[in-house]
């Protein structure tokens, strides 16, 4: 069985690929798609020699070129930095107060069910059942405003 690997080399080197695609899959950062374009590197220097040397040689090349050039395009275009975070989506977002905000005092805001502690941007008091849109976020304090 090794002297057929040996002799299709190339059908290793396509098994590498793909078990590097069905592992980026569970991460999605691109790092390990790195090691597939490699893999499909070494795939196609078997084809053309038998020396697992220059295979192994070619693959290392690809993949660290592939890591260094190609991965951060690759990042750039499917990681918009436009993409707002869970912390950030919290801003202009409405809720309703469940315990009253006092005079430059803090209070809760419910939204989406969860409690936030929040307070207002002019120390104004909101009542409690008022509905508050979220300015800011400061740690886990919430800035809000009276809609």
């Amino acid at each position: 069985m090794i002297t057929y690997f040996l002799e299709h080399l190339w059908q290793v080197w396509l098994i590498v690929s793909i078990l590097c695609l069905i592992l980026e899959l569970t991460n999605g950062d691109f790092f390990i798609f790195c090691f597939a374009i490699g893999g499909i590197g070494g795939l196609i220097t078997s084809l053309i020699t038998d020396s697992i040397t220059a295979q192994v040689v070619v693959f290392a090349v690809i993949s660290i070129i592939c890591i260094f050039f190609v991965r951060p395009t690759i990042v750039k275009y499917f990681h918009k930095s436009g993409r707002r975070s869970n912390f950030e989506a919290l801003i202009g977002r409405h809720g309703r107060v469940t315990d009253a905000i006092p005079q430059d005092g803090y209070g809760y805001v419910q939204i989406d069910g969860d409690s936030w502690r929040s307070h207002t941007k002019d120390g104004q008091p909101i009542e409690k059942g008022a509905e508050v849109e979220v300015l800011s976020m400061n740690s886990i304090i919430l800035t809000v405003k009276r809609i």
